[in-house]
């Protein structure tokens, strides 16, 4: 059994955990889900200003007026194919936290992932992940939970790799169901029975066809059943590098995972808004880096900088949070940082889950307000 959280366990081995592990709700009641983008998502494609002439003159092809977005400000769209996004943040149910980032960010895949990913913009040798570190917090060993799973078919991320805690990763809400390895009235046995039961009832809303929309609705369906865990882990984009780096061809592309990634989250959104489990979650996105400004000679982009994080949840202060990134003041090409990543961490960490973000950060960060 690995208790690096870095690797899959079996079915067999996580149903012989500690009965304890599978009966203990969470500290707090709220549930974080954190959705990977990999690649680099192009926040000024998703999150369009489209008035401001330093986006529109360095992209001749790529760039959206204000009648190609779906409106969220007086100088402000999202793009045409984010309507379930629109729909949540008219709803109040989606905060865009923009110009989020850290001082002199990395461009390179691998050392800009592993920063998000550990909240170290200095990541070096053998590191535990942000939310690996907070699941051993939440773990207490005496009275047993999981505090964390990975819900997913690529490897395990680093983000939440924890020295101490078992971090499960599953694929399927059977992985939890009522089996033949599961004997004899136990809180086990009555965990993997309210998954089953949670099974047979189905989701209350339709999802799309793609692996994101399958692993929220699998979330869904554990967060229905109860089972204590605070932290769960979805991915959009794949294995490194990441369907969100399009240097070449961008428009298509990055419009397909838009819509993906919109469609998908709302309809999980409303999934669990239909019997009130979305007052208790928080999901939260974030991505290596944004893209450049300017578009290049194949009609995409390059490695960027700071981008929009997006929040949903049943008790988000919807709305756009911090101010635009100044396109006129440029790091690279590239919007500047004006939100430290890692205040949206501690933000999460004290005002959600209810844990002490300094343990887990390293040091203290201004808080926002994103929740209520």
């Amino acid at each position: 059994m690995n208790r690096g959280g870095h690797m899959p366990i079996s079915r067999r081995a996580f149903l012989g955990f500690p009965a304890a592990l599978l009966a203990r709700p969470a500290a707090s009641g709220n549930v974080l889900v954190a959705v990977q983008l990999a690649g680099g998502n192009d926040g000024l494609n998703a999150v369009v200003p489209f008035d401001d002439d330093h986006y529109a003159r360095p992209r001749p092809t790529l760039r959206l007026s204000a009648a190609q977005v779906r409106k969220i400000a007086p100088s402000t769209g999202l793009h045409s194919e984010m309507p379930g996004f629109e729909r949540l943040f008219k709803e109040g149910r989606l905060a865009i936290v923009q110009a989020v980032g850290y001082p002199k960010m990395h461009r390179d895949h691998g050392a800009a992932m592993r920063s998000w990913q550990t909240a170290n913009p200095a990541p070096s040798g053998e590191e535990t992940g942000w939310l690996g570190r907070a699941a051993d917090q939440a773990w207490n060993p005496a009275e047993g939970n999981v505090p964390a799973a990975f819900v997913g078919t690529i490897g395990q991320p680093l983000t939440l790799r924890a020295r101490r805690t078992v971090v499960p990763s599953l694929r399927d809400p059977k992985d939890w169901t009522l089996t033949a390895e599961v004997s004899g009235p136990s809180p086990a046995w009555a965990a993997a029975r309210r998954v089953s039961t949670v099974l047979h009832r189905g989701t209350a809303s339709p999802y799309p066809s793609c692996s994101l929309a399958q692993s929220l609705r699998n979330v869904a369906q554990f967060i229905r059943a109860d089972l204590g865990v605070s932290v769960y882990l979805v991915e959009h984009g794949g294995p490194p590098p990441g369907g969100y780096d399009n240097h070449a061809n961008q428009a298509g592309h990055h419009a397909v995972l838009l819509r993906e990634l919109s469609e998908s989250v709302a309809a999980f959104c409303s999934d669990l808004a239909s019997d009130g489990w979305l007052d208790r979650v928080v999901l939260m996105t974030y991505s290596e880096f944004g893209r450049t400004v300017s578009e290049n000679g194949r009609r995409g982009t390059n490695h960027g900088a700071a981008a929009p994080v997006f929040v949903a949840g049943g008790r988000v202060k919807g709305g756009l949070h911090g101010a635009p990134p100044d396109l006129s003041k440029l790091e690279g090409d590239a919007p500047v940082a004006l939100i430290d990543f890692r205040s949206l961490y501690a933000t999460v960490l004290e005002k959600w889950l209810g844990l002490p973000a300094e343990p887990v950060l390293g040091q203290r960060f201004e808080l926002l307000d994103l929740l209520a």
